[in-house]
């Protein structure tokens, strides 16, 4: 079931997952993958720069799982200032994420960002 149906819910689990990219190569958050059956309402997503130089970060929608397929920017190469956090998507910019896709982020800077999502798993 590649897009449940969201009228006929059974279940909404809100959850909060984190990631660290330790590398500078595109980075896919597995954890916001959902599960079969399920479609995962991400309500925001803060990239929180943990060192003492500015680092970039994007953010991508890809159209396949594990990373694969087309990437759809949310935020690309956006600067954070050392010691601050950038809010890369709120409740006004929410978005749904079906079991077919995936979330990505590349840091121009080794474990420079400290990304945190919160999000709502939807099953029907």
């Amino acid at each position: 079931m590649a897009n449940p149906n969201i009228v006929a819910v059974t279940s909404i689990y809100g959850n909060t997952s984190y990631l660290v990219p330790t590398g500078t190569t595109a980075t896919t958050w597995t954890a916001l993958t959902p599960a079969v059956g399920t479609v995962n309402k991400i309500d925001n997503i803060v990239a929180s720069n943990v060192t003492a130089s500015a680092a970039t970060i994007t953010v991508s929608i890809n159209s396949a799982t594990g990373g694969g397929g087309t990437a759809y920017r949310v935020a690309y190469q956006i600067s954070v200032p050392a010691g601050a956090s950038l809010i890369v998507v709120d409740k006004t910019t929410a978005f749904y994420l079906g079991e077919a896709q995936s979330v990505v982020v590349t840091s121009g800077t080794t474990s420079a960002i400290e990304m945190t999502a919160s999000y709502e798993a939807i099953t029907s």
